[in-house]
């Protein structure tokens, strides 16, 4: 328990938690930055160097396995080197593979900069940083923060697109790399100067703890692979994990390997700029903050599962109307669709982020790394099936329908993910 003066702790304006919070969503924001950059650059790549969509969504494919085959190592290793560390050199990564990626010369290099470098520094932080964060550093409004910062995440991939497409479609695609490079390396140094690993390291409780009865957590050091493995093996013996990983695969085929790799290609396919499908989505990323700091809101009040099963479900009817609503030019139908598909972009990463903390318990943030594995294995086997749909039949159709189909089996499985058997999971209602 922090000896901190209560007389202290009383007359400090702002809780230094959400001065983590915020640099915590502009160190999100700016990692994410070339999440969406490929579905920008696909067309002027393929138009200097006659690359097919399959061979340059295989790197994209690669960014977004290692995005996620990182992410439970990531929990472990902030927990051993602390979270200014890991974000610092995380957004270095992400940073070097975006200025890297203007001297490709052949698709194979891609695979190193899109692939490897960029896809571990984003994996680096992704959503283990929200939920290492929210654990943390709140008691209450957890379900809150991991929506706003989960919005960081998401939003920061759609709105770099218009200025990306803009300058990809008028200056160069080099340039907007290079563009995406500046902003992950600006935020670092504001990691460094706010961030800190516990509330104790700043002298206060977590936010909405209770003075007279809050016993902090147990600290972890070392061993950060076994644990990070450790957990693993614990969870892929609960049928609650497999429920969450296989939604929330279809949740990362639907988002980032569908929608936001293959959506500008497709809608220039009928007829619409590039730059108007990059501000498409860009809207979709403003209606995402408001659907995700939503959902972190009713997380917090209502059953997670319950919450999932209408975000599939809403998700999988708006992707089956989709081949219907691209056109040259954008028109009522496709502003619903971007509504719509923007409040639903991620509002499905609060309520799985609760539930991995009901059912796992202190393994919570690294089971949610593992389950976010899922999440990018499934945009991954998307963007590049989606490529192989386009080269095959010349258009995009099967794999908006596919998407379709998937989530009903993602809504259909949300509600086997129960914290224990016989016992429903009653959210804590925020202060």
């Amino acid at each position: 328990m922090s000896s901190q003066p209560e007389s202290t702790r009383k007359t400090r304006r702002v809780h230094p938690a959400w001065w983590v919070v915020i640099v915590a969503f502009l160190a999100l924001f700016g990692a994410a930055g070339f999440r969406g950059a490929p579905g920008a650059l696909l067309m002027p790549l393929h138009e200097e160097f006659g690359w097919s969509m399959s061979v340059m969504s295989l790197a994209v494919s690669v960014n977004l396995v290692l995005y996620g085959l990182v992410a439970p190592f990531a929990a472990a290793f902030m927990d051993r080197f602390g979270l200014r560390r890991v974000v610092a050199v995380a957004l270095s990564l992400v940073a070097l593979g975006a200025a890297g990626s203007v001297f490709v010369t052949a698709s194979w290099q891609l695979l190193v900069f899109w692939g490897v470098l960029i896809g571990g520094g984003t994996g680096s932080m992704a959503l283990v940083l929200a939920a290492t964060i929210a654990e943390r550093w709140f008691v209450t409004k957890r379900g809150f923060v991991m929506g706003v910062l989960t919005a960081g995440q998401a939003t920061g991939q759609l709105l770099i697109l218009p200025p990306a497409a803009a300058m990809a479609e008028n200056v160069g695609w080099r340039e907007a790399s290079l563009l995406i490079a500046v902003v992950a390396l600006a935020v670092i140094p504001l990691a460094i100067w706010v961030l800190r690993d516990y509330p104790e390291d700043r002298g206060v409780l977590p936010f909405g703890a209770d003075p007279a009865s809050y016993v902090a957590p147990e600290r972890h050091r070392g061993g950060a692979v076994k644990r990070a493995l450790d957990g693993l093996v614990y969870a892929v013996r609960q049928r609650a994990f497999w429920a969450l990983a296989i939604a929330f695969a279809v949740c990362g085929a639907t988002t980032n390997g569908l929608v936001g790799v293959h959506f500008i290609p497709s809608a220039h396919d009928h007829g619409m700029p590039q730059a108007v499908a990059a501000s498409l989505l860009a809207v979709v990323g403003i209606f995402d903050v408001l659907g995700t700091v939503a959902s972190g809101w009713l997380t917090d009040r209502f059953d997670p599962r319950k919450l999932l099963v209408i975000y599939y479900l809403f998700r999988g009817v708006s992707l089956m109307l989709l081949p219907w609503l691209l056109a040259s030019t954008v028109h009522p139908s496709m502003i619903l669709f971007v509504v719509v598909y923007g409040l639903d972009w991620v509002a499905t990463v609060p309520p799985t982020a609760a539930l991995c903390q009901a059912i796992f318990k202190d393994r919570g943030t690294i089971v949610f790394g593992w389950v976010f594995t899922a999440h990018q294995l499934g945009a991954a086997a998307a963007a590049l099936a989606a490529g192989l749909v386009r080269d095959v039949f010349g258009e995009y159709t099967y794999a908006w329908w596919g998407g379709a189909v998937l989530c009903i089996v993602a809504a259909a499985t949300s509600i086997l993910a129960k914290p224990q058997l016989g016992k429903r999971l009653v959210p804590q209602v925020a202060a």
